[in-house]
């Protein structure tokens, strides 16, 4: 898997998104980076959140974040020596 500046930029988004957002959504018009606002474009495309705008984490949304935040603790957990 190639690590591109646009997954980058959608894996930057995602990490600002609570799960315990229910009825809020993401509200971009806070944020006001276009390269967030694409990246906001392209998970809507994809299915992880509701509308290209922001809105609301789908359901495959929310396993997606839960999936990424896992990686991202493991990934920070130190290693022991070899």
């Amino acid at each position: 898997m190639h690590l591109d500046p646009e997954l980058i930029e959608e894996l930057g988004l995602l990490r600002r998104i609570s799960l315990n957002l229910t009825d809020e959504g993401i509200d971009l018009s806070t944020i006001g980076d276009p390269a967030m606002v694409a990246a906001a474009e392209r998970l809507c495309e994809k299915g992880i959140i509701s509308r290209p705008d922001g809105g609301q984490l789908t359901d495959r949304g929310r396993e997606a974040i839960e999936h990424m935040k896992r990686l991202f603790n493991e990934l920070s957990t130190p290693l022991e020596p070899i």
